[in-house]
């Protein structure tokens, strides 16, 4: 399927999620409907790693070492961008600001052109306001969220139970922490969905359909 036509700019989707939601099936998914590159691993495991001691002025509970690591080691989960270039600052001089701006340069670079559809990384946040841009996020009561999980990685009930409270603890933080959200607000999304009540692929289709629906009326 391609993308809208009609336009003289391309699709952008960004999907904030809870775990268990499905972003890793949906993202992909919306993705390929569009025709436009789905964002994956954004800067280097060895650069995530660099920036793991916590700022002055974070909060408390972000404090840990353990935490903060998880905040920069959650970015370099999945495999990189086809095609995408980016270059890594020495990873000795890495900060935690070092490896946002990256974030969001990849993000802005490989978007302008080609569009894409870019699950969690703050994007939600510092796209705000981009009238390209469809906001969307994903989320579902939390014991549904568990058996998705547990489905979609093949897990047992007390591993999906341990590493929803850990993710998304951490998503909450890093959103906090660098733009000051609250990744559960809904005034930051055009579309929220229950994606633990509907088929993960009818999710995309909704997904594809308001993007087209939005595009096409701007």
């Amino acid at each position: 399927m391609n993308a809208p036509a009609g336009r003289d700019r391309p699709a952008i989707v960004t999907i904030s999620a809870t775990y268990g939601a499905g972003s890793s099936v949906i993202g992909p998914d919306v993705a390929a409907r569009l025709d436009v590159p789905y964002l994956e691993r954004i800067v280097s495991h060895d650069l995530a790693r660099a920036a793991t001691v916590p700022p002055e002025g974070a909060a408390e509970e972000e404090r840990g070492e353990g935490l903060w690591r998880r905040l920069f080691e959650a970015l370099t989960t999945m495999p990189s961008i086809v095609g995408a270039t980016m270059p890594q600052p020495d990873v000795g001089l890495a900060t935690d600001e070092q490896v946002r701006d990256e974030v969001e340069a990849t993000i802005r670079d490989t978007t302008r052109e080609r569009g894409g559809v870019v699950v969690g990384r703050g994007a939600t946040c510092f796209l705000s306001g981009d009238p390209r841009v469809l906001h969307v996020r994903l989320d579902g009561p939390r014991e549904r969220r568990v058996e998705q999980a547990m489905r979609i990685e093949g897990i047992a009930h007390d591993e999906a139970e341990r590493r929803l409270t850990e993710v998304d603890k951490t998503r909450a933080a890093y959103v906090r922490r660098f733009y000051g959200c609250d990744i559960t607000d809904p005034k930051l999304y055009h579309l929220v969905i229950d994606s633990t009540f509907l088929p993960l692929d009818e999710a995309a289709a909704v997904i594809e359909r308001a993007a087209r629906a939005s595009f096409a009326s701007h």
